[in-house]
């Protein structure tokens, strides 16, 4: 009996993808990537969310005089919020088209993004985030309404306010140092915000590292442990589909409007 094939090789990449978009690239609709009240209401909305989450943990870490488990419990949720940002990223980088159900608007993006990576700081920012302040109105609202355990609310705080400000911690990796406000520069240096260096990685051959886009402290990890070359062999081999890293196309890094 034939043994069963290991985990070793990466399966052949996909063919490079083909855009929907115009081949001139250099050419964006600046209004197109403009916020709207429409926006604006949504992280509103997302906001408060999040803060209601924060102040009941607060409430009642000072009601039951507990401070350590909800600290505990935020520092897990930024952690995990890394993770899961990263495994999102991945599989909506190599698996999906702009066919696929509910995710096929948000992979097409992710693909015209690799394309073009500069143009994700011209996007505003309610433009840029209010897709993840919406989703995180509707799973957060109800656990602010039934819950009030200091541990639940400091978790649910820290992860979901690092889900919903993620895309724009990617927006940062993408400006320049002398375009960001000092804080912002000083959590990228200490490692707290993914920096522009570490995501640089991500947009350069064979664009299959570094998907954590809020902190990137799991980048390193992954990579050295190979995580997710592994599930993509595995997917491969199971299911026969072929993930599209390493066939990213040349891509702009800087903006040709200026650096």
């Amino acid at each position: 009996m034939e043994p069963s094939p290991r985990l070793t090789t990466p399966p052949p990449p996909l063919p490079p993808p083909t855009s929907t978009y115009d081949d001139h690239r250099d050419t964006v609709d600046d209004s197109s990537l403009q916020s709207t009240w429409y926006h604006r209401a949504w992280v509103a909305s997302g906001c408060i969310t999040v803060a209601i989450s924060l102040v009941k943990c607060i409430t009642a870490a000072i009601d039951s005089r507990t401070w350590l488990q909800p600290i505990i419990a935020g520092w897990l949720g930024y952690l995990l919020a890394d993770l899961s940002s990263g495994v999102y990223h991945w599989a909506i980088d190599n698996y999906g088209s702009a066919s696929t159900p509910i995710f096929g608007f948000q992979i097409e993006s992710f693909q015209y993004h690799h394309e073009s990576p500069w143009t994700l700081t011209r996007s505003q920012f309610a433009h840029n985030i209010h897709k993840l302040a919406r989703g995180i109105t509707f799973a957060v609202l109800p656990l602010d309404l039934f819950c009030n355990g200091p541990f639940l609310h400091g978790f649910v705080a820290l992860y979901s306010g690092c889900i919903m400000f993620s895309q724009h911690f990617h927006y940062w990796a993408h400006d320049t140092k002398s375009r960001l406000p000092r804080l912002v520069v000083a959590l990228q240096d200490a490692g707290l915000l993914l920096s522009r260096s570490q995501h640089g990685v991500h947009h350069r051959p064979p664009y299959n590292k570094n998907y954590c886009i809020v902190s990137g402290v799991w980048n390193e990890l992954l990579s050295a442990y190979k995580v997710f070359e592994t599930l993509e062999t595995f997917l491969f081999l199971k299911l026969g589909v072929r993930p599209r890293s390493g066939n990213e196309p040349k891509s702009a890094w800087v903006d040709p409007k200026g650096d």
